[in-house]
């Protein structure tokens, strides 16, 4: 058999990694949605539920939905819905063929970058098979991730042909596919300083450490202004719109010294998790919800360990600049999840670590490449323990997929890996609530407010238990606790009107439904239990004005609860 031709070798190489990075997502094609996020993105979003429509798209790029503005992953969520309806197989593996494309995409720029095939070809190879990424691809919610990421490597791929060969096309090109990636997930905005990193290694463009290296610099940044501009504009419309969501942690809950210590402890599991993929859940509480602070023993040992990480790189910064430029990929990128602005309640997630990591496996393969250089005897050794790895990752990512098989796994397997995960316990909860299951939802609910006392969600849901128990007076206690903790939820006001309904309470329950409606005057639930309350209360006046009032937001619900309360037509 003839050897193969340089490009045989290159095509068989990308579709080997596409279709091993097809073959470990397999069974997500399978997986139902998951109430974790997939209903405000796609299948209770009436928006997205329309699928792609001109008003669809000026929805898209006028929304703040789930406190985020990323008009292109709401048109992908769209189109899918115009493609394959509201069943998940197809939107799930759209994920799966973003992430394909990215990996074989992420061989081509690296072997462009570096003329390293070999060295590329595992670098993707890692990417494509890597646990870690599970959150990102089977989660249809995370579209954002995978979508951003194949334009952010399409990104890094124009710009090295701009390099090699400059031209307003091929300039231009590169920005456009960066606005693209920015529309995508806003985390893209750390790309320019990647490009930056790539000028000191493998362009070797930037020569920072060598006498006069400095003076390169100001026309190397120069020529990325407008990515720069767009990542500051990208950055400010993100923190504008999560701030106006109420979607950033307060300093009283999050206080910087937590958030600054909690970020070294991320960096650190981070690392830690690229390395040894073991205990992968979908939400890792933030030790601040827990009232516990920061542990001192993994804040030191992830102290330790990037600074000595560091000092390494540092000193072979010259003879090995893959390895700072590497380190500071992974650092840098992750700047923006990392917690110092604190979004959510998390942690750290996994899903964090999709773009990031790949600073880590450039500088590992190519330090392993370098050694092989010089012991060229053990290349078997080394192709045998690489495909080894491969297998072993590939083998963890299926077994990780299904795991986001339904709601119940997804949970389950949270609390497995954090007995402390209030919000998985609160989530499951809602599953066993749904089931009719109260004695197991009881259980559930009471664990995710003992483990977080201030978990508004949660009590509201202990009282919808309690309330269905008809143990009225402890749902009272339930809701009024929720409504301490957060005010505007419309439906713990109705729901504990409901209650004092149930007590007899009228006056009382009166003044609850009238709390709902001071948030949303077209509540239609509290104004149809207001007209009952009054009604109890013989007040026909005040029932007639509450059914009319719904009569304007839902004439035949209207008429229903005239007819019950014997109120006439």
């Amino acid at each position: 058999m003839p050897p193969l031709t340089p490009r045989t070798r290159t095509v068989s190489i990308a579709l080997a990694l596409a279709v091993s990075a097809i073959a470990v997502y397999l069974r997500v094609g399978g997986n139902a949605f998951v109430d974790f996020d997939d209903g405000a993105y796609v299948y209770e979003n009436d928006a997205v539920r329309g699928g792609l429509t001109l008003d669809g798209v000026g929805w898209a790029f006028t929304a703040t939905h789930s406190s985020n503005w990323h008009p292109l992953t709401w048109l992908s969520h769209m189109l899918d819905v115009s493609l394959f309806g509201l069943e998940p197989a197809g939107h799930h593996w759209v994920n799966v063929l973003l992430h394909a494309a990215s990996t074989v995409a992420l061989f081509f720029v690296l072997r462009a970058l570096t003329g390293a095939e070999g060295r590329s070809a595992f670098v993707a190879a890692l990417f494509g098979l890597h646990p870690l990424h599970v959150e990102s691809v089977a989660w249809v919610a995370e579209r954002k991730d995978v979508l951003s990421a194949f334009f952010w490597i399409l990104t890094l791929g124009a710009w090295v042909r701009w390099v090699r060969a400059p031209s307003l096309g091929r300039y231009w090109t590169s920005v456009g596919l960066f606005v693209l990636a920015l529309l995508a997930k806003p985390m893209a905005v750390t790309l320019p300083a990647v490009l930056l990193l790539l000028d000191v290694w493998p362009l070797r463009r930037w020569t920072p450490f060598e006498p006069g290296g400095s003076a390169r610099v100001k026309p190397l940044v120069a020529e990325k202004a407008p990515f720069l501009v767009l990542a500051f504009l990208s950055s400010y419309v993100t923190w504008a719109v999560q701030a106006a969501g109420s979607a950033t942690g307060s300093l009283a809950t999050f206080p910087f010294d937590e958030r600054a210590a909690n970020a070294v402890v991320a960096y650190g599991t981070y690392l830690a998790k690229i390395v040894w993929p073991a205990s992968l859940g979908v939400f890792y509480p933030h030790p601040s919800t827990l009232g516990i602070g920061i542990e001192l023993a993994p804040l030191a040992l992830s102290a330790v360990l990037l600074i000595a990480l560091f000092l390494v790189a540092w000193r072979e910064r010259v003879r090995r600049p893959y390895l700072l430029v590497g380190g500071l990929w992974f650092l840098g990128t992750l700047v923006p999840v990392i917690g110092l602005v604190q979004v959510g309640s998390q942690a750290y997630a996994d899903r964090y670590t999709y773009l990031p990591s790949i600073g880590v496996f450039l500088a590992v393969v190519w330090a392993v490449g370098e050694w092989l250089e010089r012991r060229p005897e053990q290349l078997a050794t080394v192709a045998s323990v690489g495909a080894g790895v491969s297998i072993a990752l590939g083998v963890v990512t299926w077994m990780q997929t299904a795991h986001w098989r339904d709601n119940d796994s997804l949970y389950r397997r949270a609390i497995d890996v954090d007995e402390r995960s209030w919000l998985a316990w609160n989530n499951l909860g809602n599953q066993r609530l749904g089931r009719g299951e109260l004695e197991p939802a009881l259980r559930c609910f009471e664990e995710a407010v003992r483990i977080f006392p201030r978990y508004a969600a949660a009590y509201y849901n202990l009282g919808n238990v309690r309330l269905q128990r008809m143990e009225r007076d402890e749902a009272v206690a339930a809701y009024r606790r929720s409504l301490e903790l957060d005010d505007s939820n419309l439906d713990a006001w109705n729901n504990l009107g409901v209650a004092f309904l149930n007590l007899g309470r009228y006056p009382e329950a009166v003044a609850q439904f009238e709390s709902a409606l001071e948030l949303e005057p077209r509540h239609a639930d509290s104004l149809e239990n207001l007209a009952l309350a009054y009604s109890l209360q013989k007040d026909r006046a005040r029932a007639e004005e509450a059914c009319r009032r719904l009569a304007e937001v839902d004439p035949a619900r209207a008429v229903n609860a005239r007819s019950q309360l014997g109120l006439g037509p």
